[in-house]
């Protein structure tokens, strides 16, 4: 079922994207949530020029800002352009089979990481996912799997201070 409807008026169509208007409505309620969210933090040191309530005022002003945009955009009859890329057949149906091995890898990551910690899970998760995808260069894809979690892995422990399980690695890495 098309969510774009075609009104006519004598001399011109206009067409009309509903689905458009539903995501004008979450931008809008996000937008209004995370306003009021920020009504309930709290002040910040004295000395700071911006505190840190300041930030969810923004974003929610913008984000209640686009929505009307988006909406006045809609009403105005504009409509996204189709996918057009080379690589996209719109006339052959979805790929299920792919999307449910892909569920099964990232299902897997989430009942392991625990256990084995992230910089196992992180390159199994790279790894499963390229192979679904059709890659089947197993050594390179695993070099870069461990590469791309171990450099996370680190990343968040030591650039942000964010504790990442590291499983069965704890105390190596």
């Amino acid at each position: 079922m098309s969510t774009v409807e075609k009104h006519e008026t004598p001399g011109r169509t206009r067409l009309v994207d509903k689905a458009q208007y539903g995501l004008a409505a979450f931008l809008a309620v996000v937008g209004a949530y995370v306003v009021y969210d920020a009504t309930t933090l709290s002040d910040g040191f004295a000395d700071q020029p911006v505190q840190p309530y300041a930030f969810p005022y923004v974003v929610g002003t913008v984000l209640v800002v686009l929505a009307a945009l988006l909406a006045i955009a809609t009403a105005r009859g504009d409509v996204p352009a189709a996918e057009e890329g080379e690589d996209v057949d719109l006339t052959q149906p979805s790929d299920w089979a792919t999307v449910a091995k892909l569920v099964v890898v990232f299902l897997a990551n989430i009942l392991l990481v625990d256990w084995l910690g992230w910089a196992i899970t992180g390159a199994m998760l790279f790894v499963g996912t390229a192979y679904v995808l059709g890659s089947r260069t197993l050594i390179r894809d695993v070099a870069v799997g461990v590469a791309l979690s171990v450099g996370t892995w680190y990343g968040f422990y030591s650039g942000l201070g964010l504790a990442i399980p590291a499983g069965i690695l704890d105390g190596i890495l």
